[in-house]
């Protein structure tokens, strides 16, 4: 089986959510890789060292600077006649392109796997990841996205794949770029933080957010997460969610403060090697899961730790 991943990238860096698709793909059989991108041959070069990556596709064009999936997906749709399945990783581009590509080729997608049980059947979450569904497809071509936090990361040498460019319809006048807003900092980026600080609607406001949260973050050196609550409330941006419509994460430490525990934030977090939880409420869902928990009000008790540190 040919299997064709999507690599995530910036035009100039191969992010890491492509490692995992890359270990998920591997298991289906012979791994290719697309890039498709503008002034992006330093993301395939990267992308042809992963370790079981056999060939690189890149697609360099503006029409595919910015990733649009009118126009990507044609590309990918065509490529599909010489492999057998494509798989992407279940980032916001990943999810974006993946069901143009499967309703081009008229076919199911399975989406967010957990594992390759076979050639054609995976493991996937249901009901906010409360229960595992095993599926299988009777599909001639199949279209999967991976959950990044299921999958070991391929080594990012080792690898000596070949490098061909492709040509696809290019811009499909469907849709436009028009200006993007990233926000910007010196923490490590949620889904690669080995340590994450997260706080919940409990704290109260922006300032008690970055008064209570901020300093704890600093001392370990760890990335900002949220609740959605706290998201919606306006605590935080949007990119600092954690959950079933936020980011899925898997960090060495998770830290849950003032954070009940709602089904929708474990969804994205409870994966999490050790999960510490601090919450005033005892009977809160959070300690269900939490590997050490503190009874106790956030306001006295994380100043107090931050202190020790």
């Amino acid at each position: 089986m040919k299997t064709l991943v999507w690599v995530e990238h910036d035009n100039a860096q191969m992010k890491d959510a492509t490692l995992a698709a890359v270990t998920a793909a591997s298991k289906l059989g012979e791994v290719h890789a697309i890039v498709a991108g503008s002034g992006c041959q330093a993301v395939a070069d990267q992308a042809a060292k992963v370790a079981g990556i056999g060939k690189v596709h890149l697609a360099d064009d503006a029409a595919y600077a910015n990733a649009l999936p009118e126009n990507v997906a044609p590309l990918i749709a065509d490529l599909m006649g010489h492999h057998d399945a494509f798989v992407a990783p279940a980032t916001t581009t990943g999810k974006n392109i993946a069901p143009r590509v499967a309703a081009l080729l008229d076919v199911m997608q399975i989406s967010d796997i957990l594992s390759v049980e076979g050639d054609k059947t995976f493991t996937r979450p249901i009901y906010a990841g409360n229960a595992i569904a095993t599926v299988t497809t009777s599909d001639e071509k199949l279209v999967i996205t991976v959950r990044g936090t299921a999958f070991d990361k391929a080594a990012t040498e080792g690898g000596s794949g070949e490098v061909e460019a492709v040509s696809g319809s290019g811009d499909a006048g469907l849709s436009a770029f028009v200006s993007e807003e990233i926000a910007k900092s010196d923490r490590p980026e949620l889904t690669s933080a080995k340590i994450i600080v997260s706080g919940g609607r409990a704290l109260g406001s922006s300032e008690k957010f970055e008064e209570v949260i901020t300093p704890l973050a600093d001392k370990l050196g760890a990335g900002i997460g949220a609740s959605r609550a706290a998201v919606d409330a306006g605590y935080v941006p949007n990119d600092y969610q954690v959950g079933q419509t936020g980011k899925i994460v898997a960090p060495e430490v998770y830290i849950a403060i003032g954070i009940s525990g709602a089904i929708q934030h474990l969804a994205g977090m409870k994966d999490s090697k050790t999960i510490i939880a601090i919450n005033k409420d005892e009977d809160a869902p959070i300690f269900q899961i939490a590997d050490y928990g503190i009874v106790a009000d956030l306001f006295n008790a994380v100043p107090e730790l931050t202190g020790k540190l």
